[in-house]
């Protein structure tokens, strides 16, 4: 694989977009010093597998996401994201006093994006100066950490306890705790056992406190139990002026989605991380971030846009992760938004950045799809086609999960090709031929065999595919959908090539079909969304898709026709992030790099809330973590200002041009082989 160091040179003007906030000075710390519980939007600290999402209460987190588990409950009578135990939560009396943000001042939360961890810091009275950080551990995907410091000021008692809380939706809670009494520790065991709604699933958690005293010296602690559904265990400690103590509390949560004995398996790697010890579980975690931060991108000349980019990249390394065969969600595991379930959000927007950066977490989303292809045959049978046909909205078996109200669920076919999109081009960067006959090529090839079955044959050039919900989901049950149909040729395109490539004799029809699927335009030129499109707004960019990253259209001439058009039919509310996004790579890529600077900020400043700039779906909405916008702003990133493309031979670099503003623009760890492009 070969890349082309481009050099841009940038315009000398240049338009600014204020921002919401004060422009940030550290690129890898987010930090907010006025907590108001009223306008606050938490952060998420994430592994890929467990999600804890931040509170503006002293020692609590607002949720516990486990990625992987979910039942029939609540929203649309289809499968949920399922609330965790909150492993995390505690409390701390200073002097008979409990702690709370009414009683604190001086209060501070960080987010380190570096090394994934959260750090809330006060001060209580002239009593003591008060410090916690929490990680979701990343080399150990069910495992948690919380370290808490107190300093006292002066003479002061403290009582401290973690309290093991089950979500309202979970039944039959059963609580347990246990002393495993060995000569050199004792291990305390707080732990809690349910079923979920349906008792499908039955989920477990456990924590114990990890001390720095030498064994024989730490507390004694104490269990209690409040009720079935809270327990806790504590201990009090006499402090002096002066004195700084520190401990910490390790915990994890499993569910049978993941492990067949999960309340054993709970406790078991509670007891793994409590005998590795703070230090050494802190300096793992530190170096599985750092290996993936060797890709990064770095901005020279714009703090904001480097914090931000950063915050981006974080939270689709939080929300992904390598040998899971998940696959993240719009929101990922900052909470319960979208039911947890997978769209094409993944395939279209987070993916193709991960592809680029991290290709082995791409991998486990395109297993994810693999190993529900199944499923997705049996869709399509159910709906008279042969081949596969994915969900529109998918969960934990591959089944349809779409409320019945959602239109999109029984048309909403691009999907099927978004797939086929994400496995072509996981060979592309990889040029793995084994993983493509073993994986990409029953995906490919069953993706191919939907189209070729789901077009209506009306003769040369029109192959229409009619009755679909487009991918500018305001457009419903219409005919001939630009994304749709430039998607499904393309599925139908890189099914062929993938039999080529393995020596298999490709179905002739394939290719057939493709090159009768229509793409349709309008008297003026512009490429139509859709058969009976007249100019209305659209909430997702469609036919812009088509130059990227579907490359029907290469012609510099028709995407930029096509940008004017479709760009003035995007109303000022209701749409989401990555329109804007891949707005920005186009114009990026037409030279404009001045015009696709100001695009970028457009797409996602007006969407973030405070304090820690996290992004909501729409402009002043109030839904965040909004990963799919992440993923296609870091699209515009690295295909649009990095130029970077992805090829049938590999990742390629095409012209592009910077904002005045960015002195130089360096990517690092791009694809299998880790290279470096630098664009000035």
């Amino acid at each position: 694989m070969s890349i082309r160091l481009l050099c841009c040179h940038c315009l000398l003007c240049i338009v600014l977009i204020l921002p919401k906030y004060t422009p940030a000075q550290a690129p890898w710390k987010v930090r907010a010093t006025t907590i108001n519980p009223a306008d606050y939007y938490g952060i998420t600290v994430a592994n890929g597998m467990i999600g804890v999402v931040s509170s503006p209460e002293p020692f609590k987190v607002k949720d516990v996401v486990l990625a992987g588990a979910y039942d029939l409950y609540g929203r649309g009578r289809v499968s949920n994201f399922l609330r965790s135990f909150n492993l995390l939560n505690m409390y701390l009396d200073i002097d008979g006093q409990r702690i709370s943000s009414k009683g604190v001042s001086n209060m501070q939360q960080e987010l380190d994006l570096r090394h994934a961890s959260f750090t809330t810091s006060f001060d209580y009275g002239d009593k003591a100066t008060v410090s916690y950080s929490y990680y979701s551990l990343r080399h150990l995907p069910f495992t948690v950490l919380m370290d808490i410091t107190i300093t006292a000021k002066k003479n002061i008692n403290i009582s401290a306890a973690s309290v093991m809380e089950a979500p309202d939706a979970l039944k039959e809670v059963q609580n347990y705790y246990n002393e495993i009494d060995r000569p050199h520790v004792v291990l305390s065991l707080l732990t809690s056992t349910a079923l979920s709604p349906t008792g499908k699933l039955q989920l477990c958690a456990s924590n114990t406190f990890l001390f720095a005293e030498p064994h024989g010296q730490e507390p004694r602690v104490i269990h209690e139990m409040w009720d079935n559904n809270m327990h806790l265990m504590k201990f009090s400690r006499t402090l002096q002026a002066g004195q700084t103590y520190r401990f910490s509390i390790a915990g994890s949560s499993i569910t049978s989605a993941h492990h067949d004995d999960p309340l054993n398996e709970a406790e078991r790697l509670t007891i793994f991380a409590r005998l590795e010890g703070r230090d050494r579980l802190l300096r793992f975690h530190n170096k599985a971030w750092d290996e993936l931060w060797k890709s990064d991108i770095t901005i020279e000349g714009d703090a904001q846009s480097q914090q931000d980019i950063h915050s981006m990249l974080y939270h689709l390394y939080s929300f992904s992760r390598e040998g899971t065969a998940l696959s993240p969600s719009p929101m990922g595991l900052s909470g319960l938004g979208y039911n947890g379930h997978v769209f094409w959000d993944t395939e279209l927007w987070m993916y193709p950045a991960l592809l680029v950066l991290h290709p082995e977490i791409a991998k486990s989303m395109v297993e994810y799809r693999f190993q529900r292809l199944e499923a997705a045959k049996r869709n399509a049978f159910a709906h008279g086609y042969k081949g596969a046909m994915f969900p529109w909205e998918s969960a934990g078996t591959g089944v349809e999960e779409t409320p019945v109200w959602a239109l999109s669920g029984p048309f909403e076919h691009h999907i099927t090709a978004d797939v086929a999109f994400a496995a072509w081009n996981y060979y592309a960067v990889t040029q793995d031929k084994n993983w493509l006959r073993t994986t990409g090529w029953p995906l490919l090839s069953a993706t191919a065999d939907f189209w070729a079955s789901r077009v209506e044959r009306n003769g040369p050039g029109k192959y229409d595919i009619k009755n679909v919900v487009a991918a500018d989901e305001w457009a419903e049950n219409v005919d001939n959908n630009a994304f749709t149909n430039a998607a499904a040729k393309a599925n139908l395109q890189y099914a062929t090539e993938a039999a080529k490539l393995l020596g298999i004799t490709p179905d002739p029809d394939w290719i057939h079909v493709a090159n009768n699927i229509p793409i349709l335009k309008m008297e003026d030129g512009v490429t139509r969304e859709h058969a009976s499109y007249n100019g209305e707004g659209i909430k997702q960019a469609d036919v812009n898709l088509l130059a990227y990253p579907l490359k029907e259209i290469t012609d510099p001439k028709q995407i930029r026709k096509d940008l004017n058009y479709y760009e003035t039919r995007v109303p000022n509310e209701g749409t989401p992030a990555m329109t804007h996004a891949v707005f920005a790579l186009l114009y990026a890529r037409l030279g404009e790099g001045e015009k696709a600077y100001q695009v970028f900020k457009e797409a996602y400043q007006p969407n973030l809330n405070p304090p820690f700039r996290v992004i909501a779906e729409t402009k002043g909405g109030t839904n965040p973590y909004f990963t799919t916008g992440a993923g296609g702003m870091i699209q515009s990133i690295l295909m649009g200002f990095g130029g970077l493309d992805i090829t049938p031979k590999g990742i390629v670099q095409v012209k592009s041009k910077l904002p005045a503003l960015w002195k130089s623009l360096t990517i690092t760890g791009i694809g299998v082989e880790k290279k470096t492009v630098v664009v000035k």
